[in-house]
C-alpha cells in the first residue's frame, strides 16, 4: 500500500489536524501507568512541530459511550505530552464547536492543542458526515498516525478525508504498513509464522492469508488442542472448539497440499487448574492426562520452534504459545520471544502483531530486540487477514 506519509508534504505555518492513539491506562489517581502510545506519536508530532506546523492532536480514550464523562478525560495525557515535549500543549474542553475553532485559529507555527476524547460524541464512532465535517474544518492537512483505530472507519479516521483534500500518513502508520505490508507482499525466505492464541475461529483467516505467503507456520495456544482432537488424541480437560474440529483437519489437509510446513506441539504443559499455585508438568500430546487441562506447549516443542525461528529470514508472531500471565506457565512464550531476539540479531526481520504477543514481549523486556512490533492488535490481525484498512485505503495515494 503505497501511500503519501508526513515526509512528502510541506506543513509550514498550516493547521494540521493530526489522528493519534492516546488511548493510555490510567490508575484510580488519573496518573497515566504506560506512556508507550504517547511516546510513539512523538517522531510525527516533533516533525510538525520543527517544521513550523500548528499541530492539532485528536485521540479517544476508554469507552464513555458517546458521553461526557471526566473519567475519560485526555486532560492527564496534554500534561504528559507536555513533560515529554518539553514545551506547552494547550488543552481544549471539547473537540469541535466554536471554542474549538477560536483556539485553534490563534494557534502560532510550532505549538500544540491536544482536543478532548473524539468518543464524548457519539458521531465519532457513527461516522457522522457533520462531525466528520466539522473536525475537518479545524485544519488544512490531515494526518493519521493511530494504526490501532486504523481498522475502523470513524469520523476521526475515515470520514474526516471526505473533507480535506491532503491525508496523509504518519511516521508510525508508515512503520507499520512497511513491515507488516512488506512481509505479506515479499518476504525474504525462509518466512516462519508463529500463530497461538485460545482459538482457531479467531485466527482462520490469517491462517488462510498466510498459506498463499509463508514456508512454515507454528502453532500454540490453546487452539493447538482443536487440531489435537481433529488428529484423535485425547485432550484431557483443554480448551476445545468441538465446532472447529473438521475445521482444524481442513487446515492440516490444506497444509499439506500447499506445501507447507506446519508444525504442532509435540508435548504441552498439563495442571489441574489454571492458577499460579497449581502444580504443573510436561505431558506427550499422546498421554495427556484426563483431568488436566493444558496451558503451554513443552521444553521439546519449545526447542523445535526455536529452532525453526532461527532458521527463518521473516519471522511473524501473532498470539501466545499459553496462558503466558501466570509465570508457571510463561516458559513457551518467553522461549518464541527469546528466539525472535536472537533470530533478529542474526539478521532476520521479524514483526510482532501487536495485543499479546506484544504484552508477552514486553514483560520478557525484549521489546528493543524485534524488528518492529505493531501498535495495534486489531488493526494488525486484519492486515494479516488481508482485510482493507478504512483509515488507511482513506489517505492520499
Amino acid at each position: 500500500m503505497q501511500k503519501k506519509t508526513l515526509s512528502d508534504i510541506s506543513v509550514k505555518g498550516k493547521r494540521v489536524v493530526m489522528r493519534v492513539d492516546f488511548n493510555v491506562p490510567l490508575d484510580d489517581n488519573k496518573i497515566i501507568t504506560d506512556d508507550k502510545r504517547i511516546v510513539e506519536s512523538l517522531p510525527s508530532i516533533n516533525k510538525v512541530i520543527n517544521d513550523g506546523g500548528r499541530l492539532i492532536l485528536m485521540s479517544h480514550l476508554g469507552r464513555p459511550k458517546g458521553k461526557v464523562n471526566p473519567e475519560f478525560s485526555l486532560a492527564p495525557v496534554a500534561k504528559r505530552l507536555a513533560e515529554l515535549l518539553g514545551s506547552p500543549v494547550i488543552m481544549a474542553k471539547d473537540c469541535v464547536g466554536p471554542e474549538v475553532m477560536q483556539q485553534v485559529l490563534s494557534l502560532k507555527d510550532g505549538e500544540v492543542i491536544l482536543l478532548e476524547n473524539l468518543r464524548f460524541h457519539p458521531e465519532e464512532e457513527a461516522n457522522d458526515p457533520e462531525f466528520s465535517k466539522a473536525l475537518a474544518e479545524l485544519g488544512e492537512v490531515y494526518v493519521n498516525d493511530a494504526f490501532g483505530t486504523a481498522h475502523r472507519a470513524h469520523a476521526s479516521t475515515e470520514g474526516i478525508t471526505h473533507f480535506i483534500k491532503t491525508a496523509v500518513a504518519g511516521f508510525l502508520i508508515g512503520r507499520e504498513l512497511l513491515y507488516l505490508g512488506k512481509a505479506l507482499q515479499e518476504p525474504e525466505r525462509p518466512f516462519v509464522a508463529i500463530l497461538g492464541g485460545s482459538k482457531i475461529s479467531g485466527k482462520i483467516d490469517v491462517l488462510e492469508n498466510l498459506f498463499k505467503k509463508v514456508d512454515t507456520v507454528l502453532i500454540g495456544g490453546a487452539m493447538v488442542f482443536t487440531f489435537f482432537k481433529a488428529q484423535g488424541y485425547q485432550t484431557g480437560k483443554s480448551l476445545v472448539e468441538d465446532s472447529k474440529v473438521e475445521l482444524a483437519l481442513k487446515i492440516l489437509d490444506e497444509a499439506k497440499k500447499k506445501g507447507i510446513k506446519l508444525l504442532l506441539p509435540t508435548d504441552v504443559i498439563v495442571t489441574a487448574e489454571i492458577s499460579a499455585d497449581s502444580a504443573s508438568h510436561a505431558a506427550s500430546i499422546a498421554s495427556i492426562p484426563e483431568n488436566m487441562i493444558g496451558v503451554d506447549i513443552g521444553p521439546v516443542t519449545a526447542e523445535t520452534y526455536r529452532n525453526e525461528i532461527l532458521s527463518a529470514r521473516t519471522v511473524l508472531w501473532n498470539g501466545p504459545m499459553g496462558v503466558f500471565e501466570i509465570d508457571n506457565f510463561a516458559a513457551g512464550t518467553m522461549a518464541v520471544a527469546k528466539a525472535l531476539t536472537e533470530a533478529t540479531a542474526k539478521g532476520a526481520t521479524t514483526i510482532v502483531g501487536g495485543g499479546d504477543s506484544a504484552a508477552a514481549i514486553a514483560k520478557a523486556g525484549l521489546s528493543k530486540e524485534i524488528t518492529h512490533i505493531s501498535t495495534g492488535g486489531g488493526a494488525s490481525l486484519e492486515f494479516l487477514e488481508g482485510k482493507e484498512l478504512p483509515g488507511i485505503a482513506a489517505l492520499n495515494d
